[in-house]
């Protein structure tokens, strides 16, 4: 099998993996408010970036790692998994999964306003797209497609929804500038973002043990969508010739993730919904024509 196979086929079990996410969210905060969702499943994506690191033979980077590079870890880890998924799992708590899920998605178009900002990247009218796009798109999802009048579904929930987009790009500008490895970079992160997540825990919740399914779903989301996902998308796109192609893949995920909401969620898609995320991926994938992806 080629490198360009390879890629493709680590891509597709990425974007399988995300859309997968909206759904195990749902299931699990049936069983457990979203701060008990968040330890179990950091504990455990903590623990599979290890091993990840220990099956590539990475191990001993750690050691090598400066004081600098830990403070750097320090503040990663507090960004994601710590704020970015508090911020996030609340807002899935409080919306249908369909509406958390759309407005997430922003994150790219967000990513694009701070990188013109903080990056002092060009701005395009390839941009400018994604941004209006972008803002009318979270205007008909959170309004369910009745946008004159203002009225949002859940105020609190749409805006946490978009504000952890502002919280994902922050922390992916950051990342831009270490240039340490991805995998260990993801590992010290989660290492320190345990830490705040059970101070979290202790200040905002309790600890819990949820029913074995509940626990199933926790361990699920932080196994894979806080995890292999990512390592699977980083090792495609190095293996790929082409990783803007690769990249692009990544917007098939919400779109495939409607159907397991709707089918095992039973959750019935509003057409707003769809118009609305329409509008965001067709923005995103304008303004990345030919640029190189970041991951979701």
């Amino acid at each position: 099998m080629g490198d360009r196979v390879k890629s493709y086929a680590y891509a597709l079990l990425a974007v399988a993996l995300w859309s997968t996410v909206a759904t195990a969210f749902k299931l699990s905060l049936r069983e457990m408010d979203f701060v008990q969702l968040l330890f179990i499943a950091t504990a455990v994506s903590t623990v599979v970036l290890f091993g990840v690191l220990a099956f590539q033979k990475k191990v001993h980077l750690l050691k090598e790692q400066s004081r600098a590079d830990l403070g750097r870890s320090a503040l990663f880890g507090f960004l994601n998994p710590c704020l970015y998924y508090l911020v996030l799992l609340k807002a899935y708590s409080l919306l249908p999964a369909q509406e958390a899920q759309a407005l997430n998605y922003t994150w790219a178009i967000t990513l694009t306003i701070f990188a013109i900002i903080f990056l002092k990247q060009k701005a395009s009218w390839r941009s400018g797209v994604a941004i209006i796009g972008g803002f009318i798109g979270v205007l008909i999802i959170s309004t369910r497609g009745d946008v004159f009048s203002l009225q949002f579904t859940d105020p609190l929930g749409d805006a946490l929804a978009v504000g952890s987009s502002l919280i994902w790009a922050a922390y992916w500008v950051l990342n831009m500038k270490d240039k340490r490895d991805p995998v260990l970079k993801l590992f010290t992160g989660f290492l320190f973002g345990c830490v705040y997540v059970t101070i979290a825990l202790l200040v905002l919740s309790e600890p819990v043990f949820p029913s074995p399914f509940g626990m199933g779903a926790a361990v699920y989301v932080g196994a894979f969508e806080m995890g292999l996902a990512f390592v699977f998308f980083l090792k495609a796109l190095s293996l790929s010739d082409n990783s803007s192609r690769v990249g692009s893949l990544i917007y098939l995920s919400p779109f495939l993730s409607m159907v397991f909401i709707r089918f095992i969620l039973d959750e019935p898609i509003h057409p707003a919904t769809l118009v609305g995320l329409g509008l965001i991926v067709v923005g995103i994938l304008i303004q990345n024509i030919d640029k190189r992806p970041t991951t979701r």
